[in-house]
């Protein structure tokens, strides 16, 4: 009988401390744990599989796109100056010629060849009118 009283006795003791009884947990089993830390351990490495997926693909595919966007930039400022070089090569060769400089010498500076008479325009003065 004294197994018998050691039951109540406990309960008592557990009711008197404030604590209400608990039921003890279940201990898992080995096979649930390893289960359990394998599951963990699957997600971590999956986690950084995807981490190293990203940088081995998403950042390189990233600077690749970025880089031919810029080169194809500089290819258009390539062909725009290329234009204005050919542009600016016409205007030289033109302003070398004899015909060319005889005409910008005689439009912006006047001038004649010899034996040839100069005339200049002038206007005439403004005329006022009388009320």
């Amino acid at each position: 009988m004294p197994d018998a009283k050691r039951p109540s006795a406990t309960k008592a003791t557990s009711a008197s401390k404030g604590r209400p009884a608990t039921e003890p947990q279940p201990r898992l089993r080995a096979g649930e744990r390893s289960r359990g830390r394998r599951s963990t351990l699957v997600l971590l490495l999956l986690g950084l599989a995807f981490v190293a997926v990203l940088f081995a693909f998403v950042y390189p595919t990233q600077t690749y796109l970025h880089q031919r966007k810029e080169l194809n930039a500089a290819e258009r400022r390539l062909q725009v100056l290329e234009q204005n070089t050919k542009s600016l090569q016409r205007d030289s060769d033109r302003l070398q010629s004899d015909p060319e400089v005889e005409r910008r010498a005689r439009e912006d500076y006047g001038l004649v060849r010899p034996g040839e008479t100069p005339y200049v325009l002038v206007p005439s003065p403004p005329t006022t009118a009388l009320p």
